[in-house]
């Protein structure tokens, strides 16, 4: 695995985005993975370490998460910025290394992997006229996120929250992800080393910007959103958009995708694949081998 970073543009400047890089840099199918709301690109290790034979698999950072930038202008951690960030960063992993080894839209295949609000990103993106994206994996997302839903995801976000020891940390994380069905010890490890960073007076600070938790520009900003923006996150008419194959991953005890969701995507796409598995909630981890094993199958086909 690589770090790598770049500079994309947004509203007050230009800001660091940071990205896990796995794989041969000269394979021409890259797989981008994005996170949910207060998570960051080691969500996908275990998901990368067993596609990596198969394809590239690129990793982001959210700005304002993990080793991405924060924003000085809190109101620019919106879905515009981070599509710009994200479409930067397909121009950038899908640029000939070295010139000539192939072109995006003629040799190169593109899939996205997104786990909630990472879903919702690529979904958009997707939605594009001319969109680069091959196949599409929605995670425990899909175009309508009920209110209640939202507001209990945003609460996950903390303002500021740090914690005296690592110990403290890791009681905060079970309690905060104890949806995603994670049940080794060694995934749960794992989890924690990778979501918090020990600050200089000895405390231990979750790894993202506090303030995005309390941007409502974080979900409301810049969406295609229906009427009622009180019933919730609306994205429908891109989903009737999309035109690549996609898969749609469930937690059977999910709030954020409901069975009736899932049931109108399939109405107005219904050659979309959906697996569901039992025991979860919002978000599946993507750590279990069996819920990796459905996503390969589909990206490597």
């Amino acid at each position: 695995m690589r770090v790598e970073s770049f500079s994309s543009l947004g509203p007050d400047g230009f800001h660091r985005i940071a990205y896990c890089d796995w794989g041969d840099a000269h394979d021409r199918h890259v797989v981008l993975c994005v996170h949910g709301l207060s998570r960051n690109a080691r969500d996908f290790d275990y998901l990368a370490k067993a596609l990596r034979r198969k394809c590239r698999v690129v990793c982001m950072d959210v700005v304002g998460r993990g080793d991405s930038e924060w924003l000085e202008d809190k109101s620019g951690y919106s879905f515009r910025t981070y599509l710009y960030d994200a479409a930067a960063l397909i121009a950038r992993v899908t640029t000939p290394v070295p010139p000539g080894i192939f072109r995006l839209g003629r040799t190169a295949k593109l899939d996205w992997v997104g786990t909630s609000m990472g879903g919702l990103i690529g979904l958009l993106l997707a939605a594009r006229p001319h969109s680069p994206i091959r196949r599409l994996v929605l995670n425990d997302v899909g175009p309508f996120v009920p209110w209640d839903a939202l507001f209990r995801l945003k609460g996950q976000a903390p303002h500021g929250a740090s914690f005296k020891s690592l110990a403290d940390a890791e009681a905060h994380l079970r309690e905060a992800c104890a949806s995603f069905g994670i049940r080794s010890r060694e995934h749960w490890r794992h989890l924690v080393r990778h979501s918090v960073d020990r600050q200089k007076d000895g405390r231990w600070a979750l790894r993202y910007d506090p303030a995005i938790g309390r941007a409502q520009s974080q979900w409301d900003r810049e969406l295609p959103l229906g009427a009622e923006f009180m019933r919730g996150v609306d994205v429908w008419p891109a989903w009737s958009e999309v035109r690549c194959p996609v898969l749609v991953l469930r937690g059977a005890e999910s709030d954020v995708l409901t069975r009736a969701t899932v049931a109108e995507m399939r109405k107005r796409k219904p050659d979309v694949q959906i697996v569901e598995f039992p025991g979860v909630g919002h978000a599946p981890a993507l750590f279990d081998p069996d819920q990796i094993a459905v996503v390969r199958k589909f990206l490597t086909k």
